[in-house]
């Protein structure tokens, strides 16, 4: 998931309406020098086998940050008294925890308590997008984990909304309707199970009919998928499935767009010039989803001393360690 406004600003970043916070290029150079090189290690270990986490680690961000920010609240495992932001509908299919526990494991090996799950969610996510092909951009740190994992606390936009609806989501973090066109570009390199498009396969709106603006080829190949049994999903991309590159955008021109919010950001006329303008330029698409990306990765951060550096990313540290 991704947007960005054509050309944005680093000065945007401080009069957005979201508390940002203070991070900076190099946090940890001091502390922990080879924090980055570790995890870029175990994302490579990963996407070695397995190119599709690109998705995965793309989701998780995009699911930690529009919850509490991006404090990783969305790592924390539930507990028989005290369920956590993974039980939330939205999470169920979330995935790609693994890497951060692994990563999580090195770093504390190397610099104990000294890199944050938040950190390692947003590092890791730049590299497998790197390693897919997309940009290398420098990702700012300094978060701290949050102390809050709440399932009610889970609300984001769906795939079945109009662009206007999804944009409200965005706009309360700060983003731009382009950076949400930006971000949302992330479906270059993504998959949706059937359960989240059958509608729009054959009785869309209850009509009876597929969806008339889906290419009918395209319909006919997805009706064939998802007439498999236990829900199977499909990539975003039917052409570039596992390439991050701006594929995505001349898709949806074609009425190829798999999901209804997809398919619309090249209807609607709000973001319909974007997607034209995206889908011609594949500089301009890895620049604005570098600028998207970073701009969401500070939403909300803790910093400072607030929050802690956890031990484990999937549990918060015992009351004795709070604020390490």
């Amino acid at each position: 998931m991704k947007i960005h406004s054509l050309v944005i600003l680093l000065s945007f970043l401080v009069l957005s309406p979201c508390v940002f916070g203070q991070l900076t290029q190099n946090f940890y150079k001091n502390s922990c020098p080879k924090a980055e090189q570790i995890i870029k290690q175990v994302v490579r270990e990963r996407f070695a086998k397995d190119r599709s986490i690109t998705a995965g680690l793309l989701r998780l961000h995009f699911h930690d940050c529009f919850v509490r920010g991006c404090d990783a609240s969305i790592l924390i495992n539930s507990t028989s008294k005290r369920p956590s932001e993974k039980t939330a509908g939205p999470n169920q299919t979330v995935r790609g925890y693994e890497i951060i526990d692994e990563a999580k494991r090195r770093l504390e090996a190397a610099c104990p308590s000294k890199v944050s799950c938040a950190d390692i969610i947003t590092v890791a996510t730049r590299d497998s997008v790197v390693l897919a092909g997309g940009p290398n951009y420098a990702v700012p740190t300094g978060r701290r984990d949050g102390l809050v994992s709440n399932p009610n606390n889970v609300n984001l936009p769906g795939p079945s909304q109009s662009v206007t609806s999804a944009f409200q989501s965005f706009k309360a973090k700060g983003l731009t309707l382009n950076e949400m066109v930006v971000l949302l570009g992330a479906h270059t390199v993504g998959f949706a199970h059937c359960n989240f498009f059958s509608s729009r396969l054959s009785n869309f709106q209850g009509t009876g009919k597929p969806d008339p603006t889906m290419d009918p080829k395209l319909v006919s190949k997805l009706r064939g998928v998802c007439a498999k049994n236990n829900n199977p999903k499909t990539f975003l991309d039917q052409n570039t499935s596992n390439v991050f590159d701006n594929e995505f955008y001349r898709q949806i021109r074609l009425k190829r767009g798999v999901l209804k919010i997809d398919q619309e950001l090249a209807s609607d006329s709000t973001s319909s010039r974007l997607v034209s303008t995206l889908a011609k330029n594949r500089f301009q698409f890895s620049q604005s989803f570098a600028n998207a990306m970073i701009k969401m990765g500070k939403i909300e951060v803790l910093v400072g001393k607030a929050g802690e550096i956890r031990k484990k990313c999937g549990a918060f540290n015992p009351p004795k360690s709070k604020g390490s």
